[in-house]
């Protein structure tokens, strides 16, 4: 999916919820300290490579080096390139400032809880996108759910989303913008004639 086509997923969900949901998820994911600080993590049946790669683009794209990921792996081979060899032991370095990101459409295992549930306690923020894992979004500080059966996105449109929205530079308001909030505050709302 390229560019053009997640704008447009995101006009034709601009009447749900959806794309503000995907817009916090991805201002969290940008409070990410530093390079190499956003740890991404699948199950073992599925590592998160289409996320990976995405936030990689982003982050390289938009200057925000702390978007760029680490794809932790559950048996990463020992002849693979350093950046693909890192394996779960990771988690157990995860600090204060690092944000754990779980991608699970299905429910997470049991010793990925316990490890996602001591990184939170050495003070990694976690964050799930899942498909609806109460142990895992119970663990997550904060989680974005998709639902498998009907909702109106995917799964792989939900990390479409989040990746996008993770490179916004957020508005700032013109310094004319404010005075009109301000102004409306003071005086009440306009109320046609």
């Amino acid at each position: 999916m390229d560019a053009g086509a997640v704008r447009f997923l995101r006009e034709a969900l601009a009447s749900t919820d959806w794309v503000a949901r995907t817009r916090d998820f991805g201002r969290t994911l940008r409070a990410t300290r530093s390079p190499g600080g956003l740890l991404l993590v699948g199950t073992p049946e599925h590592e998160p490579w289409h996320l990976t790669a995405h936030l990689d683009d982003e982050a390289r794209l938009s200057g925000l080096d702390q978007l760029a990921p680490t794809l932790l792996r559950w048996t990463p081979p020992r002849d693979a390139p350093p950046h693909l060899r890192i394996g779960l032991d990771r988690l157990t370095a995860a600090t204060r400032g690092e944000t754990l990101l779980i991608v699970a459409e299905r429910q997470a295992p049991v010793p990925l809880l316990e490890r996602v549930e001591d990184a939170r306690r050495t003070g990694a923020t976690i964050l799930a996108l899942d498909g609806g894992d109460p142990d895992l979004e119970s663990l997550a500080h904060d989680a974005l759910t998709v639902p498998a059966i009907g909702g109106p996105l995917s799964f792989d449109g939900a990390q479409h989303l989040v990746s996008m929205a993770a490179a916004e530079v957020p508005h700032r308001a013109t310094l004319r913008e404010r005075l009109a909030r301000l102004a409306d505050r003071v005086t009440g709302p306009r109320t046609p004639d």
